[in-house]
């Protein structure tokens, strides 16, 4: 070999070296929980079986414990799993387990606004804001619960037109959630065949779609190399504008007729708390972080709310026991002469036992939205550092056998005691838990007169969610 070659050889050899020993300084720092190791620049994902990343994440669990540590990419991933180590994070020490972990297509898109993944004071202030204007939603002369009612008679009146033939009801159990955010975002539904209207869906359907994309995956793994990625990112980007233009014309719509001492929706009560805030330095209230929350509104509301009717229509037509329990129950309670209500609720518990049966047997955000903690913390007998993402898996919580008898199956008698009344269950977190996720949770499951706490324990009282459109659907 040569002299250049040979101090080629060297040069790489030195280089790899130090890549090595930064990587193994990084991964061992502090005391934290166990995990397989990693490898430079790809981490763990090599191990991920990426069309079933729960299977892995369990599979992880029986080798490493309830809570153990991955690297996607060089990114540092503390996985929670099962129902106390979850528990004990997001309710126990939710303070510290308070933040929105790194997710890379949302940080370079929302950049801390809004309420989902938004960050520090301004967001603390404006989810107080949102709770508080959600939970006192007597604005105008409708309440949530009444632009529920309507919206759920509308969906009746378009299944209705089907005259009993065969179709695909996906659209418009798409459009029924996504018209109660436009009423209490906008002040009025939309027609299902109203040209906006169908463009917003096509909007909010297609970066779902995206959003689940393999390349997307990718991006958020692997951001250093996003601008070398294709660029399915770039056409999510573009659909983030095109909604934020589409609620940015309708606050100024708004903003033209506000009268702050008649608010009829949520736009015009967050102009008339921009205008009482007008001289507080920093603004923690302004249009940008209005159009971002309206944004988190539709994303949390829509899909979540469509898919679990969609999935809860599908598995009563699997079980025609279940089916004519309901039409039992909804015959003796609530008959055909008028709409289900909230106070019906009480009087409904196998309903309520189907509604909570379905969220919790379609398990329908099984990895959960990412923490991170905002401190260093010492977590059963290990030190979290400050920032580190925080996967708290949903999947085994609502898949566990100490909570469910048969929790593969789905059996509304894992909500009902042996006296046929409803029963709750601590176990039941379809939306996670915790504060980060309380405003999430209220508005993906619609609900009408106020608005839960986040974990069944601290509840006052449940409340029906935008499933009571299921009872009047199948009374029709």
């Amino acid at each position: 070999m040569d002299s250049w070659g040979l101090t080629t050889t060297v040069l790489l050899t030195c280089v790899l070296f130090l890549i090595l020993s930064l990587w193994n300084h990084g991964i061992k720092k502090g005391k934290l929980p166990p995990g397989p190791i990693p490898i430079p620049i790809f981490g763990n994902l090599l191990q991920f079986d990426f069309k079933n990343m729960a299977a892995t994440f369990s599979e992880l669990a029986k080798k490493y414990g309830s809570i153990y540590t991955l690297y996607f990419g060089t990114q540092r991933v503390v996985v929670l799993h099962g129902y106390n180590t979850v528990k004990e994070a997001l309710i126990d020490q939710g303070d510290i387990f308070l933040e929105r972990g790194n997710v890379p297509i949302f940080e370079d898109t929302v950049k801390g606004q809004g309420v989902v993944f938004g960050r520090g004071e301004r967001w603390k202030q404006n989810r107080r804001f949102s709770l508080m204007t959600l939970r006192n939603f007597g604005m105008g002369k409708r309440s949530i619960e009444e632009r529920v009612q309507e919206e759920a008679q509308c969906l009746v009146e378009e299944l209705r037109k089907t005259e009993g033939q065969p179709n695909d009801p996906t659209f418009i159990l798409g459009c029924a959630p996504c018209n109660v955010i436009c009423s209490i975002l906008f002040r009025d539904r939309f027609n299902y065949k109203d040209e906006r209207f169908l463009y917003l869906m096509g909007l909010l359907n297609e970066n779902f779609k995206l959003f689940t994309d393999p390349w997307i995956q990718l991006y958020n793994f692997l951001p250093a190399f996003r601008v070398h990625l294709p660029g399915k990112h770039k056409k999510i980007l573009k659909n983030i504008e095109e909604l934020k233009h589409f609620i940015s014309e309708r606050v100024k719509e708004h903003q033209e007729i506000l009268d702050p001492n008649n608010p009829q929706d949520y736009i015009d009560c967050y102009l008339s708390k921009m205008q009482q805030e007008k001289d507080n330095l920093p603004p923690e209230f302004d249009l940008e972080n209005l159009i971002w929350t309206g944004a988190d509104l539709f994303a949390a509301g829509t899909e979540t709310t469509s898919s679990t009717l969609r999935y809860g229509l599908l598995l009563i037509l699997k079980h025609p026991e279940v089916q004519a329990k309901i039409h039992e129950e909804i015959n003796r309670v609530i008959g055909h002469n008028r709409i289900p209500s909230i106070k019906d609720r009480q009087d409904m518990p196998y309903m309520d036992a189907v509604v909570h049966e379905v969220q919790r047997f379609i398990d329908l955000i099984p990895l959960n939205l990412p923490h991170a903690v905002n401190k260093d913390i010492q977590f059963q007998q290990y030190t979290i550092p400050k920032g580190t993402n925080i996967f708290p898996l949903l999947s085994p919580v609502l898949r566990d056998s100490k909570a469910f008898s048969n929790p593969d199956q789905f059996d509304p008698q894992h909500f009902l005691d042996k006296n046929g009344s409803f029963k709750k269950s601590d176990y039941f977190m379809p939306f996670s838990a915790g504060k980060k996720e309380t405003l999430l949770i209220s508005v993906s499951t619609l609900k009408g007169d106020s608005f839960p706490h986040s974990h069944p324990s601290q509840a006052k009282r449940p409340l029906r969610s935008f499933s009571d459109v299921v009872p009047t659907l199948c009374s029709t």
